[in-house]
């Protein structure tokens, strides 16, 4: 599964011509490689609280097939946002595809740009009442244990055989610094999850890696590895477009490459999530290059992963958690730059191509577009008014399949039919016992 999170429909436009014209073509004749798969559907996102989620409840739907509450992860309606009380209950946590993909022993792994703690991964292995419990919740490790406790210790996050992203911040204490930026940990507990991590996988295996940087993950040798943690950063991986030129920090692909050669050695198969995560955080702050450079790294991730693996046994399905504000407007001459301008022949007025709802670029003055401006890497598009942060969009956003059984993503579906379309094509967790024969 290949999650873009705030990969809405415009989003998917504007990346598709921003592919292109980096290509040196006109754009709008350009294809993303899922643009290509053969069927495709339209999920509804809304959560049960809201009309407009977050990435929390979504990646509960898409993950473990039930909607949820704004905010909360791998947990079904009982429980709210924020309330430990409320999840105290055991029959409130739900599983997810990968616990159905382990339970049939298969391989499993996770790829994000963001922290591994984040929302969209830790809806794979996280039962909580907050996104926000990375490493710190109300009453510690006890009734309501943060979410990276969860990974490291709990069923099924400690059976995961690869997890790949950024936010070591939550697995040291914050008493000791950082083996990269020597930043401090976020850790008031005391714990060391990364030597509790390897000290449990060595009981198990003797070919267990833990790495840090670029240099680190491409010594792995994935054919000498059944255990593989790369906390790549000490929060979120960096943008695309800001990652440094020495390589420090590993491309989506790179990580999505190691994931695969890894994880495809076991002959009962595998489940990977890869989430291009950053793309939403580019939009909450107007940035749309930004967004459209981290779709089409997550692209190329996604046609990587077509030439590992066989279209006879592996279904690949691409989709987003939400959209975004962000819009495609105007009437631009096909070929016009889409991070560029456009003039009005009616008044003769200037306006970018892509805009914004809402967000931090609604100061934006037309006297800023001179000097190419717009097509700079910090550019805040503008928006209709200002906040701090821009919002998600509430919109349907759609799915794309290819491989066994993907022509179950047809129509328009809630978001939660998503794992369950895949785990009858799998023949694991709710549908083990439903094997079509072909």
């Amino acid at each position: 599964m290949f999650l873009g999170d705030g990969m809405g429909m415009s989003t998917i436009t504007a990346s598709r011509i921003y592919k292109g014209q980096k290509a040196g073509l006109m754009g709008a004749d350009a294809k993303l490689t899922f643009d290509e798969f053969p069927h495709t559907s339209l999920s509804k996102t809304y959560a049960l609280d809201k009309q407009t989620s977050d990435s929390a409840n979504t990646a509960t739907a898409f993950l473990c097939g039930v909607k949820a509450n704004y905010g909360t992860l791998g947990v079904n309606g009982k429980v709210l946002y924020e309330n430990c009380k409320s999840s105290k209950d055991n029959y409130t946590n739900l599983q997810s595809i990968l616990e159905w993909a382990q339970e049939d022993g298969k391989s499993t792994g996770f790829v994000t740009s963001t922290r591994v703690t984040h929302a969209t991964p830790a809806g794979l292995y996280a039962h909580t009442a907050s996104r926000n419990w990375e490493f710190e919740s109300p009453d510690g490790d006890h009734e309501c244990p943060d979410i990276a406790l969860q990974l490291v210790k709990y069923m099924p996050g400690k059976n995961i055989q690869v997890i790949l992203g950024g936010g070591r911040q939550a697995f040291f204490p914050n008493n000791e610094s950082d083996v990269e930026t020597k930043e401090k940990g976020k850790r008031t507990d005391r714990k060391y999850l990364i030597d509790e991590w390897l000290d449990d996988k060595k009981r198990i295996s003797t070919r267990v890696h833990y790495v840090t940087n670029m240099t680190y993950l491409r010594s792995v040798k994935p054919e000498e590895t059944d255990y593989l943690l790369g906390l790549l950063g000490y929060d979120n991986m960096p943008y695309e477009l800001d990652r440094s030129k020495e390589e420090k920090e590993p491309a989506i692909w790179e990580m999505t490459d190691k994931a695969i050669r890894i994880l495809r050695k076991n002959p009962n198969g595998f489940f990977l999530l890869v989430e291009g995560g950053r793309i939403d955080h580019a939009h909450h702050d107007g940035m749309a290059k930004k967004a459209l450079e981290e779709t089409v790294a997550m692209d190329k991730a996604i046609e990587l992963a077509l030439r590992l693996t066989d279209r006879e046994d592996t279904l690949i399905v691409v989709t987003a958690d939400h959209s975004h504000t962000m819009t495609i407007s105007g009437y631009p001459k096909l070929g016009n730059n889409i991070l560029g301008t456009s003039v009005s022949e009616e008044i003769n007025v200037e306006y970018t191509v892509l805009s914004y709802a809402n967000g931090p670029g609604y100061n934006t003055s037309r006297d800023n577009f001179e000097n190419n401006i717009t097509l700079g890497n910090e550019y805040k598009q503008p928006a209709t008014f200002y906040l701090d942060s821009e919002t998600h969009a509430g919109e349907d956003v759609p799915v794309f399949a290819i491989g066994p059984m993907a022509h179950l993503f047809q129509g328009v579906h809630d978001q939660s039919y998503i794992p369950h379309a895949m785990s009858f094509a799998a023949c694991i967790g709710p549908s083990k016992d439903s094997a079509v024969t072909l």
